[in-house]
């Protein structure tokens, strides 16, 4: 008999390499490699901080919020049941991490209190060690 554990909580859900993170790594152009990937959340979270760091507010928030839902779409097919560890020392897991810090920082830009506090919730109750890497 099999006894679980009922107040480990969720498993960690570990996502897929990503293929566009050795392009990205190996300088590729963002722009481009979210064009030959568009379901990489690590693409879009790059082309998102970007934005962001030029003061391109609103084009922050749009790669963002697509990141973000590509992560999602990627999470739910690992496993992932809407709550539960996604650790940022699993380099896979950071382009939904690092989307979900963009959407919080751009939706905060936009006086949108709401959602920039449960992005900050959610990066936080995702990954302690993302939310404090990201700030």
């Amino acid at each position: 008999m099999e006894l679980n554990n009922l107040l480990s909580g969720p498993p960690e859900t570990l996502l897929p390499v990503d293929p566009a993170a050795a392009e990205l790594a190996d300088g590729a152009a963002p722009a481009d490699v979210a064009a030959k990937y568009p379901t990489s959340s690590l693409a879009w979270a790059v082309l998102a901080e970007g934005a962001l760091a030029d003061g391109r507010t609103i084009e922050g928030y749009a790669y963002a919020r697509t990141g973000y839902h590509r992560a999602l779409d990627l999470l739910r097919r690992n496993g992932w049941k809407g709550h539960g560890p996604v650790p940022w020392e699993h380099e896979p897991n950071r382009g939904f991490l690092r989307a979900l810090a963009a959407l919080g920082k751009a939706a905060a830009l936009i006086d949108e209190k709401d959602e920039a506090e449960r992005c900050a919730t959610f990066l936080r109750d995702s990954s302690p060690a993302a939310a404090d890497a990201l700030r």
